[in-house]
């Protein structure tokens, strides 16, 4: 794994094929769906507390889907260590092949609040700009944990929500909101 060139710079990997994510790289990316999710972050898992049995399932899913033109992997490292990562797609479908979805974004609770979180979707736009063709983005977050302000400040509008269309709990349905980026 590259190393920072500074504390706190952050430094990109990007994966296209299964067989470039190693057993490291997986339970550290495990590892971090877990921390994220038993925090409260909003990346895929509805009722913490999860653990590897729900993490690395999924995480798998992600990673044996990964292909140059339709599946990416993105992360985000400081000091060696992987502290955020996020899944970006595209339907090769002509219809709709110039937009892509970014999924699961998320950093490691021990380091939110310091940038990370932005500087990663900020390289999945340039990756889905320059490398992928894309022409614009979306997103679908939960309600109710301001992730609409943090897309926001990095040009992302919402274009609409589901009500309801996530239950958390008995109880406890939040609003899907849908986000997008044009532009890119």
């Amino acid at each position: 794994m590259p190393r920072s060139p500074a504390r706190g710079t952050p430094v990109f990997e990007q994966f296209t094929a299964p067989e470039q994510v190693g057993p490291v790289l997986r339970e550290a990316l495990a590892a971090c769906w877990t921390d994220v999710s038993n925090a409260g972050g909003a990346a895929g898992f509805p009722y913490p507390p999860v653990d590897r049995s729900d993490t690395v399932p999924a995480l798998e899913r992600i990673i044996d889907a990964l292909a140059p033109r339709s599946c990416r992997l993105l992360t985000v490292v400081q000091d060696g260590e992987p502290v955020g990562w996020l899944n970006l797609r595209r339907d090769l479908f002509e219809l709709i092949a110039h937009w892509g979805t970014l999924h699961h974004v998320q950093t490691h609770p021990k380091v939110q609040g310091q940038g990370y979180g932005a500087a990663l979707v900020q390289e999945a736009r340039r990756v889905a700009r320059d490398e992928m063709g894309l022409e614009q983005l979306r997103l679908a977050a939960r309600a109710g944990v301001g992730l609409e302000d943090f897309y926001g400040r990095l040009g992302w509008r919402e274009i609409g929500r589901w009500p309801g269309a996530l239950r958390l709990a008995d109880g406890d349905d939040r609003d899907e909101i849908l986000m997008h980026l044009s532009a890119l």
